[in-house]
């Protein structure tokens, strides 16, 4: 395996799937039987997921609605997010711990970074949820931080496009894609990677980041079996 441990990170709107809002359980057991067959290879597997399927800060912020109270909105529904995804996967007999960056206690484990590590060394899957923990901060940010934080390989960056293109290849038929490219050329070229605290975050820390087509069985495992899927972002 190429990787020992990871960090997926997935977003709300991939949950989805066919629906215009919330979670298609059609979708969620295809993720989790990806992620199954990537916990049975024995890779140690961390999860940060959005909520953008059922509520985002900015939008609530755009019609009026105080940005900090969208936020911890926004906090919310990753942990419903992470409370389906850790159904899904515990019905398929694979191990899995919920951490929340805010107190929920009744629902989730307040996020301990050396309870993480040990449940990621048992085997369990662990899904983080709540983002940071704080307002005017992305999933993005929160996937970094938590990998920088879990000493994990890599980022895979489970989206519905397979990899980076020169631009968005659902507006652009001419856009290419790239097999590798540098931290620097993405910031050049102005890419829509992450955001930008994010995607700084990672540079500096040198972790390399793999977006790829989620939506595709088999493209996980290829990426922990050292197959070239997807785009590289490394230094």
């Amino acid at each position: 395996m190429q990787y020992k441990r990871i960090l997926l990170k997935l977003s709300g709107e991939a949950l989805m799937g066919d629906k215009q809002y919330g979670i298609d359980p059609k979708r969620l057991d295809e993720y989790a039987d990806e992620i199954k067959k990537v916990v049975d290879k024995g890779i140690q597997v961390a999860i940060v997921i959005g909520g953008g399927n059922i509520f985002r800060g900015l939008a609530g912020a755009a019609t009026g609605m105080d940005r900090v109270q969208g936020d911890h909105m926004g906090m919310l529904a990753t942990v419903i997010n992470g409370l389906a995804l850790q159904s899904a996967l515990e019905m398929k007999n694979v191990q899995t711990r919920l951490q929340s960056a805010i107190k929920i206690n009744e629902v989730a484990e307040p996020f301990i970074r050396r309870r993480a590590m040990r449940h990621l060394e048992k085997g369990r899957v662990v899904i983080f949820g709540g983002g940071t923990g704080n307002p005017y901060f992305t999933t993005d940010s929160a996937a970094v931080l938590r990998a920088i934080e879990i000493e994990a390989d890599v980022i895979l960056k489970g989206t519905r496009v397979d990899g980076i293109y020169t631009s968005d290849p659902e507006k652009d038929k001419n856009a290419t894609k790239f097999d590798t490219i540098s931290f620097q050329d993405v910031l050049q070229r102005g890419l829509k990677v992450m955001d930008t605290t994010a995607f700084t975050l990672s540079q500096e820390n040198e972790l390399p980041i793999v977006v790829f087509d989620m939506n595709k069985k088999g493209n996980l495992l290829k990426i922990v079996d050292g197959e070239a899927i997807g785009t590289t972002v490394n230094m």
